[in-house]
């Protein structure tokens, strides 16, 4: 079992996301997808990120950009970064999955994405998220009011709590067997492997 524990807010998330689910289909792992809001992490357990933002080192940032460039590239996505508005408010698309449930949420993420990064769309906007819907085949009254939930809230929550406490201090934050933590895009190949010798244990 992979849980991947993502918001759709992050550029390395997107790629990860993308890059993952052929690699499962292929091993024959199931993802479990676990919504969370990783401004709350941020501010929780890792402000350095906010640090970073107001004062970046240049070599670095300009070495992120090609980094970036390079990654979309292989995995055949188009990423403009930064978006017209970063970092965007993520928490109703993140509600949004947690609301569509396991499967249902898959089509409607990638959709947010792909509208964030690739169309550089506003994704804390309702007529955003209601053209996302329509183009996944949701109702967007019934998104926008199921969003609204306190039980959804909550469990926005729960998960951002829980990947916390489990070590994570980001997204995506992946782990394998409850306990094997990896974070980032760049840590597939090491899942991969660890895949791998679950099944040749099990073997």
């Amino acid at each position: 079992m992979i849980e991947f524990f993502f918001d759709c807010s992050s550029p390395w998330t997107y790629l990860a996301w993308h890059n993952i689910q052929p690699m499962a289909k292929e091993l024959g792992a199931e993802i479990s997808w676990r919504p969370i809001l990783v401004g709350g992490i941020f501010n929780t357990v890792n402000p350095s990120v906010y640090a970073q933002r107001e004062t970046p080192v240049p070599l670095k940032a300009r070495y992120m950009q090609k980094d970036l460039g390079d990654w979309a590239r292989s995995a055949g996505l188009a990423i403009k970064m930064p978006p017209t508005v970063f970092p965007v408010n993520s928490v109703k698309a993140m509600r949004g999955c947690i609301w569509l449930g396991n499967k249902d949420m898959v089509p409607f993420a990638r959709a947010v994405f792909e509208a964030y990064w690739g169309g550089d769309k506003d994704i804390s906007q309702d007529a955003v998220l209601s053209d996302i819907c329509k183009s996944v085949g949701i109702d967007p009254q019934k998104f926008l009011a199921g969003i609204g939930d306190q039980a959804i809230k909550d469990q926005l929550k729960a998960n951002t709590d829980e990947v916390m406490a489990r070590g994570g201090f980001g997204s995506p934050t992946i782990f394998i067997d409850r306990t094997d933590m990896y974070f980032g895009n760049d840590r597939l190949p090491l899942i991969r492997e660890a895949l791998l010798r679950r099944k040749a244990s099990a073997a």
